[in-house]
């Protein structure tokens, strides 16, 4: 799975590699929010002692900093990605005209938390899990 990436995504990709030292696989630019993948192990870096890092590239950049996990599991990487909602099982399947879905079932307390206010998080997960994962919908249970 190759991630295309435009040239304000490699610049703020550079950026926060050279503020970290954390490897970044992927970078969503949201409004006023960037959202990094970063390779699994990584996540200390990219975070710094006392969130020293992820501080010095929000000043930086002037924007809000979301760091996630990386992982080629898909189930790890769904996880990661909807953290803080726990997630109980990931089903995957495939249709006859080869589109891959991915369903997730997540605590009914926690259903909030994985959707995200207005949808944003989960429009942000299956971007990532497409780009990601070649997964083409997640959907919640």
């Amino acid at each position: 799975m190759t991630v295309k990436l435009d040239t304000e995504g490699i610049r703020y990709i550079g950026i926060f590699e050279s503020l970290t030292g954390a490897d970044v696989k992927d970078c969503i630019l949201e409004n006023d929010r960037v959202i990094m993948v970063v390779k699994k192990g990584d996540m200390g870096l990219a975070i710094g002692k006392g969130g020293a890092n992820i501080s010095k590239v929000k000043k930086l950049l002037k924007k809000e900093i979301e760091v996630i996990e990386h992982s080629t599991d898909v189930r790890e990487f769904i996880a990661n990605l909807l953290r803080p909602a726990k997630v109980k099982r990931v089903e995957l399947s495939t249709t006859k005209d080869n589109k891959r879905y991915a369903y997730v079932e997540v605590p009914s307390k926690d259903k909030g938390i994985a959707i995200g206010k207005n949808g944003e998080k989960i429009k942000r997960v299956k971007i990532l899990m497409k780009r990601n994962q070649d997964i083409d919908n997640v959907i919640i249970k």
